[in-house]
């Protein structure tokens, strides 16, 4: 089954992307929730239409992606822990507690769009990536210290 996104979802596609699905996740989930609309002739026609109108707006949230991407990528973020004397964190740190030392640098990153792949359990230096725009995703290093 083809549907037309009607927002960003996770590990399936981007807000305006036609993209196939089984049937039961399209029509039991995409779908009832709003996040989706089945791809029909004459919707993928006014798809086409409201997509050549917004080219210009896209370019510009592209843009200030891009503008802020620059700023963010020699980044590098202290996030102080508190940690044994072996060096073992309490806990582990997560994107919130990144999203919080980068509004400490002035920058206001939803903490939804911070991606750390591995789990940080430990004393040391790690990365993140922050996903600005479907194209642009910064990585910024981290550096865990204890407190």
């Amino acid at each position: 089954m083809e549907i037309i996104l009607k927002e960003d979802v996770a590990n399936l596609g981007y807000k305006d992307d036609v993209v196939k699905v089984k049937d039961g996740y399209g029509r039991n989930f995409l779908i009832p929730t709003g996040k989706a609309v089945i791809a029909s002739v004459s919707a993928k026609k006014v798809l086409a239409e409201n997509l050549k109108q917004r080219a210009h707006k896209l370019a510009k949230i592209k843009g200030d992606a891009d503008s802020l991407s620059d700023r963010l990528s020699g980044l590098t973020l202290t996030i102080g822990v508190k940690a044994s004397s072996t060096g073992t964190i309490f806990g582990s740190v997560n994107n919130i507690q990144v999203a919080e030392a980068l509004a400490k640098e002035g920058f206001e990153i939803d903490r939804k769009t911070i991606i750390i792949k591995e789990s940080i359990k430990e004393v040391g230096d790690y990365t993140a990536v922050v996903k600005l725009h479907k194209e642009v995703a910064p990585v910024i290093n981290l550096h865990v210290v204890a407190e």
